[in-house]
């Protein structure tokens, strides 16, 4: 009894330990994120809105802060960052620059979702502004009778018609997110996106059988991660990581659960295929995306494990180790924009704050 009780305490530090060591990664985090602010509140790119709601979302999970100096400082750059954001959003609605040179929208359906989202959870921003971006979002979703119907690409304006996971994801994600604001809309009724078409989107990415069965491919025209040629001359793209949980956090949002042959499929991939050191696929390429995504997709899931591990303590002490001493955090691989350390920093601290 005493070896129990003794073994129970243990476990009880030990989870204490690691949420202290979290909360001081999160504090270090957020001063290299204030100190890298412009003083007009954006981060790293002034045209995209998004890098700076990313930092904006991940200041605003940081819960109560004892050092009165220090909240105050993060809550000045919280305005900061919310005042610059709400000042790219168009008469459309959507969060974005226009750049000619891209179709005129400026990667307007990822911008609009991750500042909805981000918007949504810092309390910083009216309604109607909120209520607006929602008809963007909504409007952007494709139509039709093709694989791509359902799904969203990074513009609503597009030279071509295109969709992807990721993009469909954060779409899928601000939307279910901030479905509540609907109960402020007047005088019309209420705006969302057809989610039977979006669910049928995402499954069309995913492999119903082979060895990558339940793993979720980018798109069906784009080889993210690579491809292969079957001997009838077939393309196959192949499935990977963060792919696979943007495929769950989706099928999440459109109310299916883990009963759900769909989601226990994907399990299944993300069991074998488990990794905290890698994105399953993609090697160390849009890495803390994978984290970000990862945790994002398993909360919404409820679970609690993947493949026996505990997937909270294992992501959690991965990223600790993986902090810089300046408080960042920061890809060696460019791709995705990763090398960016504001990027990822706000990735990471997003992925541990879900984490606590």
């Amino acid at each position: 009894m005493k070896k129990k009780l003794c073994l129970a305490a243990f476990v009880a530090m030990s989870a204490a330990m690691i949420f202290a060591s979290i909360d001081e990664a999160l504090v270090k985090g957020a001063n290299f994120l204030l100190s890298k602010q412009d003083s007009s509140g954006y981060w790293s790119d002034r045209q995209m809105p998004a890098l700076s709601a990313l930092p904006l979302w991940a200041l605003s999970g940081l819960g109560e802060l004892s050092d009165k100096d220090f909240s105050s400082r993060v809550e000045a750059s919280r305005k900061l960052a919310a005042a610059y954001i709400l000042s790219t959003q168009r008469p459309d609605g959507g969060f974005y620059v226009p750049k000619p040179g891209r179709g005129g929208s400026g990667l307007g359906n990822y911008n609009t979702a991750v500042c909805l989202s981000a918007l949504f959870e810092s309390k910083m921003a009216a309604s109607s502004a909120l209520l607006k971006a929602r008809e963007y979002i909504a409007s952007s979703q494709l139509v039709g009778d093709d694989t791509m119907a359902g799904g969203f690409g990074y513009d609503k304006i597009s030279r071509r018609r295109y969709a992807d996971l990721s993009n469909t994801s954060y779409a899928l994600d601000a939307m279910r997110r901030t479905e509540s604001l609907e109960e402020f809309r007047h005088g019309s009724s209420r705006v969302d996106v057809n989610w039977s078409q979006a669910l049928k989107f995402v499954e069309n990415l995913m492999k119903k059988d082979g060895p990558q069965a339940g793993g979720a491919a980018y798109n069906e025209t784009t080889a993210q991660a690579g491809k292969s040629v079957d001997k009838k001359g077939r393309v196959h793209l192949r499935a990977y990581g963060s792919m696979t949980y943007a495929a769950v956090l989706s099928m999440c949002h459109a109310k299916l659960d883990r009963s759900d042959a769909r989601v226990r499929q994907a399990f299944e991939y993300l069991s074998k295929n488990w990794s905290v050191d890698e994105n399953p696929g993609m090697g160390n390429q849009g890495l803390y995306y994978f984290y970000d995504i990862m945790a994002r997709a398993l909360s919404a899931s409820g679970a609690k494990e993947v493949g026996g591990h505990d997937w909270k303590k294992e992501l959690s002490q991965k990223l600790l180790s993986l902090q810089k001493k300046d408080g960042s955090w920061v890809n060696d691989n460019n791709r995705f924009w990763e090398a960016d350390p504001v990027l990822c920093t706000a990735f990471a601290m997003l992925t541990l704050e879900l984490c606590r």
